[in-house]
C-alpha cells in the first residue's frame, strides 16, 4: 500500500476495518487517533494512526489500553 502522509476517513476506516461513522464517534468522544481538520474535511496523519495503534495494544481482554 503506497501511503501518503495523510489519510482520509474512508482510507482509515478500511485500514482499521471499521466505519467512518465509528471514526466520527471516536473523534467526538476524544478516543480515536489524532486528526487534522481542513475546512470540513477530516484527515489523519499515518504517524498518528500508528502511534495510536501502539498506545492501544493489549495483552488480555481485561487490560487497560497501553498495558501490553
Amino acid at each position: 500500500m503506497a501511503e501518503s502522509a495523510l489519510a482520509t476517513a474512508d482510507e482509515l476506516a478500511e485500514y482499521l476495518r471499521t466505519t467512518t461513522k465509528k471514526l466520527a464517534q471516536d473523534r467526538y468522544r476524544g478516543i480515536g487517533p489524532r486528526f487534522v481538520k481542513h475546512g470540513r474535511r477530516v484527515l489523519y496523519r499515518w504517524t498518528d494512526v500508528y502511534a495510536w495503534t501502539e498506545a492501544n495494544l493489549m495483552q488480555r481482554t481485561d487490560d487497560t489500553p497501553g498495558a501490553a
